[in-house]
């Protein structure tokens, strides 16, 4: 899809929707049929209709991007927290996530795309004693993704642009990619978004849209906030993926405050990212 307004879209989960049809009603209210669309683990955004869920969607006339894996036990109470069980990060828990995105390929397949997005994890730095095995546990995961014809998008923020180019170039697997979300750089307090476009430019896949400002105190979260009211400089942003060639969709994700509230500001983040692009 071409980088043009009718390609802005949103995340599923953003909207907290529950079923298919849900969904449907929702992108209608917001004039959107892009999305990119949760699995449907049990543990991360189920869906009420089950295994039945891809059916359901490839019949729903919405446009799907590709979809997103959560794994279960994923705590983000802190940052802290989520180091320790996010991705791939925790060995013990390698072989059974491992098992859990055999499943999240099978569904991407089933529902018609060629991409998953996911958190790898924490990445170690090049002289981490566990940086071998955690760079072969990704190796394993493009195996897998190879061999069902999916890219793997790697999102963006746990780890620095220059940390994720240096272990994606080190694993040299065509099958994992990025999957670019500005916010999550102020909020784990990793780089300056708009240079990590152009370091990860060449593996973008696709695109979060949100925006963020960085912890006050080191060592806690920083703050999600609307479009256009943090420090990410949406402008910016859009401006720099226009430069370095990105064509893909946009697809703003929000993920905190009350449903309403989500889809509130949701439909502000679609105006807004649509009059930049205008």
């Amino acid at each position: 899809m071409s980088l043009e307004p009718l390609a802005v879209g949103v995340c599923s989960w953003s909207l907290q929707v529950g079923s298919v049809p849900e969904l449907s009603s929702l992108l209608t209210r917001l004039v959107v049929d892009v999305v990119q669309i949760a699995c449907g683990d049990p543990h991360h955004a189920a869906w009420a209709e089950g295994d039945a869920m891809p059916a359901a969607a490839n019949a729903a006339g919405f446009r799907m991007t590709g979809a997103m894996l959560g794994f279960p036990g994923e705590d983000y109470t802190t940052p802290q927290t989520i180091q320790l069980s996010g991705g791939f990060g925790n060995p013990k828990d390698r072989a059974e996530r491992l098992e859990r995105l055999a499943w999240a390929l099978d569904r991407t397949r089933a529902l018609g795309l060629t991409d998953l997005m996911l958190h790898a994890g924490f990445i170690p730095e090049p002289r981490d004693a566990d940086r071998k095995a955690f760079l072969d546990t990704l190796g394993k995961v493009s195996a897998l993704a190879s061999a069902k014809g999916i890219t793997v998008a790697f999102e963006t923020g746990q780890e620095t642009a220059d940390l994720l180019r240096l272990t994606l170039d080190e694993l040299k697997c065509k099958n994992l990619g990025v999957n670019f979300d500005p916010a999550n750089m102020p909020l784990y307090d990793k780089g300056d978004p708009i240079r990590a476009v152009e370091i990860l430019a060449p593996d973008i896949r696709s695109v979060h849209v949100k925006d963020a400002n960085r912890p006050k105190v080191p060592g806690t979260w920083g703050e999600e906030v609307p479009l256009g009211e943090g420090e990410v400089d949406i402008r910016a942003f859009l401006k720099t993926l226009r430069k370095v060639g990105y064509r893909g969709s946009l697809c703003i994700e929000r993920e905190v405050g009350d449903q309403e509230g989500r889809i509130r500001d949701v439909a502000h983040g679609i105006r807004f990212v649509r009059e930049c692009l205008a």
